[in-house]
């Protein structure tokens, strides 16, 4: 894959390296930190055009009041412009350089790290097909100077088919304020195709990007999991695992405390048609819902948490309390699963399968789906 924009930009950190000695590379930095041997990773089924989550984040244009649109360079909060994104959807990158095209004719500023400006992010969420899209863009403030570049977007042919304005005012890494207003159509995308189970993505909850990959997770989760008939699944989402469980005949308990990737996963049961009583949510952090749960018996437990991992309690919680025939740890980070991996084992685990996955060309990112037996 060929990008301009390779080796100066971050978005990609390992540009110019053929596909298939990225998948060598990333398979022994796994085996080197886990310090066992693991299998090839399952390559993504697309090396571009992958994402169906676009962002870009807007700052001023040098030192002035202007405006450019890009990623953040390698290791610094520095802009770096862009004018094409080959592992982006192309629907999503349209609507996202039509509305900065408008913006930047409607002298919008780039609010930066100072927060001087009015714009912030663009986010779009595609089908994997392309054929639905919506946006979101995320200012300071709504402000009436927005209403001009955002009316002209909604009258032209890159319209997406809903738009949204995210109001964050806070500083930080945080992308999203707690404020957000729909302007136009539909609320979510419908991603359908995984594995007999349908989802209808927002463009603030969180979903694999993916979808190619996503579909392989969850494959594994479901062949982790095995006969199993009562899961706990934690760090839940939006039911990305929950859901093809259910439909699998499984009964399931889902933990998450994003309060509107539960409202996704509420709708997401209604559109599935997913029979009463199959899936019970729990609106909790995992550290609050152990206790509760932990006094249920659960033939399996499944764990997807965050980039940083799973906190010391809950490890404990799961692998020392519950202590569940089978767990299947879903990582996208391979430096917390090295550090976590030891204290599994040593609560009486071991693992029977472990399967990397590629979720992200071009960068060094891994996602593992572990399976661990107790005993």
């Amino acid at each position: 894959m060929n990008c301009k924009h390779f080796g100066v930009c971050g978005g990609c950190s390992l540009p110019g390296v053929a596909y298939a000695e990225q998948l060598l590379q990333k398979q022994a930095r796994l085996a080197r930190l886990l310090g066992m041997p693991v299998p090839p990773l399952v390559p993504s089924p697309l090396e571009d055009r992958f994402r169906t989550k676009v962002s870009f984040v807007f700052g001023p244009e040098g030192q002035g009041r202007g405006l450019v649109m890009g990623h953040y360079a390698r290791g610094s909060k520095q802009i770096v412009r862009i004018d094409e994104c080959p592992v982006h959807s192309a629907r999503g990158n349209r609507i996202a350089f039509a509305l900065r095209d408008r913006l930047m004719r409607a002298r919008i500023y780039g609010a930066g790290a100072q927060r001087n400006g009015l714009v912030r992010h663009i986010i779009v969420r595609t089908t994997e097909d392309d054929r639905q899209a919506v946006a979101m863009l995320v200012v300071t403030k709504n402000d009436k100077a927005l209403r001009t570049p955002i009316r002209g977007l909604l009258a032209s042919a890159d319209r997406p088919d809903g738009f949204f304005i995210n109001i964050n005012d806070r500083p930080g890494p945080f992308m999203m304020g707690s404020e957000t207003i729909k302007i136009d159509g539909h609320s979510h995308v419908k991603q359908d195709g995984i594995i007999d189970t349908s989802f209808l993505v927002s463009p603030t909850a969180f979903f694999q990007t993916n979808v190619g990959a996503a579909r392989t997770l969850v494959q594994l989760v479901i062949d982790g999991v095995g006969d199993a008939q009562q899961v706990l699944d934690l760090y839940s989402g939006s039911g990305l695992m929950s859901l093809p469980l259910v439909k699998a005949g499984v009964r399931v308990t889902a933990v998450e405390e994003n309060r509107q990737a539960m409202k996704d996963a509420e709708a997401n049961i209604r559109l599935n048609r997913i029979p009463g009583g199959m899936m019970r949510m729990l609106t909790s952090s995992v550290e609050d819902a152990l206790p509760r749960v932990a006094r249920d018996r659960w033939d399996a437990v499944v764990l997807d948490p965050p980039r940083q991992g799973c906190p010391p309690e809950v490890l404990d919680g799961v692998f020392n309390q519950i202590a569940p025939p089978r767990a299947v740890y879903v990582s996208c980070n391979p430096e917390a699963l090295a550090a976590e991996l030891p204290v599994i084992l040593n609560a009486g685990y071991r693992v029977t399968r472990i399967q990397p996955v590629d979720m992200f060309p071009h960068t060094d990112h891994i996602e593992t789906v572990v399976t661990l037996s107790r005993g």
